[in-house]
């Protein structure tokens, strides 16, 4: 990684009205941890990592502390309160970076199952590039479609991609794409869209299936399977 130093910062302020109840999905538990814990825990032992930001809802702050305290004992750690959308939570986290970061990996709290593997590959990627961002080829078939449902297109789903996290940027990079998007008031459904809209070269890193988002109910029964089954 060039000897560069790498933030973490991990959104962990929405809701999970999806999964129903009144626990946002970072907290609820799988054989005892919340999925927070586990999630930050596949980063434990990355190279270089100096800092970790979460972004949480104010009446977590103080849990996300305790987390943060228990798996990163050694290096500086942050809780900031998150906005209304995930762009406004991490650009708050991005406030709390310190002058010595020279990566930013931007990782979804509710992808507990990533490869350590993979997220030493991302960053030397963004190391590189500028940016890298996790991801695993489409395998079904895409349709684009209009506002009435028809279909409009059918790309070639050779070149589809689902994006995950982490996402890892030059620090610079990535608070140039995020002030161009306060200041013009772009919204992007990740960290990377940013980055794109001012230029920036983001390259995509084959991860795992297994890398997926906890979303729904059979997502958090698909978690509890694998925790069983020794994938963390």
């Amino acid at each position: 990684m060039d000897n560069q130093q790498l933030a973490l910062i991990v959104p962990a302020a929405g809701a999970g009205e999806r999964i129903g109840g009144e626990t946002p999905k970072p907290y609820l538990k799988i054989s005892g941890k919340t999925i927070l814990e586990l999630t930050l825990g596949r980063f434990k032992n990355v190279s270089g990592l100096g800092e970790v930001i979460v972004s949480t809802s104010a009446a977590y702050v103080e849990p996300t502390r305790d987390i943060l305290n228990q798996v990163f004992p050694e290096i500086r750690t942050v809780v900031v309160e998150g906005g209304k959308e995930r762009q406004d939570s991490i650009r708050n986290a991005l406030k709390m970076i310190s002058g010595k970061t020279g990566l930013i990996a931007v990782h979804d709290a509710v992808r507990p199952f990533v490869d350590p593997k993979d997220i030493e590959k991302c960053i030397e990627s963004a190391s590189r590039w500028g940016g890298a961002v996790l991801a695993v080829p489409a395998k079904d078939t895409i349709k684009i479609a209009g506002s009435s449902q028809e279909i409009l297109k059918t790309p070639d789903r050779n070149s589809m991609w689902h994006a995950q996290t982490p996402q890892v940027f030059w620090a610079a990079l990535l608070r140039e794409a995020y002030d161009h998007a306060e200041q013009y008031k772009l919204m992007g459904s990740d960290d990377s869209s940013l980055v794109e809209q001012i230029g920036g070269k983001v390259v995509l890193v084959e991860g795992s299936s297994k890398n997926f988002k906890i979303t729904f109910p059979l997502d958090l029964q698909i978690a509890g399977w694998l925790q069983k089954e020794g994938h963390l």
